[in-house]
Protein backbone atom coordinates (compact mmCIF):
# COMPACT_ATOMS: atom_id res chain seq x y z
CA UNK A 1 0.00 0.00 0.00
CA UNK A 2 1.28 3.46 -0.77
CA UNK A 3 1.15 6.36 1.69
CA UNK A 4 -2.11 7.79 0.33
CA UNK A 5 -3.94 4.45 0.51
CA UNK A 6 -2.54 3.80 3.98
CA UNK A 7 -3.68 7.25 5.10
CA UNK A 8 -7.17 6.69 3.73
CA UNK A 9 -7.40 3.29 5.41
CA UNK A 10 -6.22 4.83 8.68
CA UNK A 11 -8.87 7.56 8.60
CA UNK A 12 -11.63 5.15 7.53
CA UNK A 13 -10.84 3.00 10.55
CA UNK A 14 -10.62 6.04 12.81
CA UNK A 15 -14.00 7.35 11.65
CA UNK A 16 -15.54 3.90 12.12
CA UNK A 17 -14.26 3.85 15.72
CA UNK A 18 -15.69 7.32 16.33
CA UNK A 19 -19.07 6.35 14.86
CA UNK A 20 -19.34 3.24 17.04
CA UNK A 21 -18.32 5.26 20.10
CA UNK A 22 -20.95 7.90 19.35
CA UNK A 23 -23.67 5.28 18.91
CA UNK A 24 -22.79 3.71 22.26
CA UNK A 25 -22.64 7.16 23.88
CA UNK A 26 -26.09 8.11 22.50
CA UNK A 27 -27.63 4.78 23.44
CA UNK A 28 -26.38 4.95 27.01
CA UNK A 29 -27.00 8.63 27.70
CA UNK A 30 -30.16 9.35 25.74
CA UNK A 31 -31.53 5.82 25.38
CA UNK A 32 -30.99 4.27 28.80
CA UNK A 33 -31.06 7.52 30.77
CA UNK A 34 -34.14 9.09 29.15
CA UNK A 35 -36.09 7.04 26.61
CA UNK A 36 -35.85 3.59 28.21
CA UNK A 37 -35.90 4.83 31.79
CA UNK A 38 -39.53 3.77 32.45
CA UNK A 39 -38.79 0.22 31.31
CA UNK A 40 -35.60 0.08 33.35
CA UNK A 41 -37.30 1.42 36.49
CA UNK A 42 -38.47 -2.07 37.50
CA UNK A 43 -34.87 -3.31 37.96
CA UNK A 44 -33.49 -2.34 41.39
CA UNK A 45 -29.83 -1.28 41.64
CA UNK A 46 -28.26 0.01 44.84
CA UNK A 47 -31.47 1.30 46.40
CA UNK A 48 -32.78 2.94 43.24
CA UNK A 49 -33.92 1.81 39.82
CA UNK A 50 -31.66 1.01 36.87
CA UNK A 51 -32.95 3.89 34.72
CA UNK A 52 -32.08 6.45 37.39
CA UNK A 53 -28.72 4.77 37.96
CA UNK A 54 -27.86 5.04 34.24
CA UNK A 55 -28.95 8.67 34.15
CA UNK A 56 -26.87 9.60 37.19
CA UNK A 57 -23.87 7.27 37.39
CA UNK A 58 -23.95 4.48 34.84
CA UNK A 59 -23.53 6.72 31.84
CA UNK A 60 -20.43 8.32 33.37
CA UNK A 61 -18.85 4.91 33.93
CA UNK A 62 -19.66 3.88 30.35
CA UNK A 63 -18.16 7.14 29.05
CA UNK A 64 -14.93 6.49 30.99
CA UNK A 65 -14.79 2.96 29.61
CA UNK A 66 -15.35 4.34 26.10
CA UNK A 67 -12.39 6.69 26.51
CA UNK A 68 -10.05 3.87 27.52
CA UNK A 69 -11.30 1.50 24.82
CA UNK A 70 -11.00 4.20 22.13
CA UNK A 71 -7.47 5.09 23.26
CA UNK A 72 -6.44 1.43 23.17
CA UNK A 73 -7.97 0.89 19.73
CA UNK A 74 -6.30 4.04 18.39
CA UNK A 75 -2.91 2.96 19.77
CA UNK A 76 -3.32 -0.37 17.98
CA UNK A 77 -4.35 1.39 14.77
CA UNK A 78 -1.41 3.80 15.04
CA UNK A 79 1.03 0.91 15.39
CA UNK A 80 -0.56 -0.91 12.44
CA UNK A 81 -0.08 2.12 10.19
CA UNK A 82 3.31 3.12 11.57
CA UNK A 83 2.29 6.46 13.06
CA UNK A 84 2.58 5.55 16.74
CA UNK A 85 4.34 7.69 19.30
CA UNK A 86 7.26 6.20 21.20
Amino acid sequence: MNDKESGLAYWRSNIAYVKVSLVIWALVSFGFGILLRPMLSVIPVGGTDLGFWFAQQGSILVFLALIFVYATMMNTLDRKHGVHED
